[in-house]
């Protein structure tokens, strides 16, 4: 099985950006820690500030991969791009993310993703990607 982590803008930061929401853990620590856990499944992860180059892994990966687990942090409320590309592909994905959105600002309560997607996980921390990737097994 083939699942592929996709990270949005700032997520890069994790580790340093407000720990009190984020956590002190950096994403790649976590994400050896998630290929450790799941051996049977082909773990691979990538992280990109820039819409576009999100898009583009979602097409690249998007008839391939058995799963997709896509944070797409801020441009999930935004990006129409985003939700069109996870609506154009085969690839099931699950929307994820580390904090509760729907406790946090009013915009954050609109996702461009959540309507095409197989599921969304939200409020668990770093642990809403190991339940994302259960969701595939």
């Amino acid at each position: 099985m083939k699942i592929i982590i996709i990270n949005g803008p700032n997520l890069n930061l994790l580790g340093k950006r407000e720990p009190e929401i984020y956590g002190t853990a950096t994403f790649e620590d976590y994400f050896i820690s998630l290929q450790e856990k799941f051996t049977a499944v082909e773990l691979t992860y990538f992280q990109s500030n820039i819409e576009g180059e999100l898009i583009d892994i979602l097409h690249e990966v998007g008839f391939e991969y058995d799963g997709a687990i896509l944070n797409a942090a801020a441009y999930t409320h935004t990006s129409v791009g985003i939700g069109d590309a996870v609506k154009g592909i085969n690839t099931p994905v699950v929307e994820v993310h580390i904090s509760n959105v729907h406790a946090r600002e009013d915009f954050r309560q609109t996702s461009f993703i959540a309507p095409n997607a197989k599921g969304v996980i939200a409020g668990f921390g770093l642990k809403s990607y190991e339940l994302a990737i259960q969701s595939f097994l």
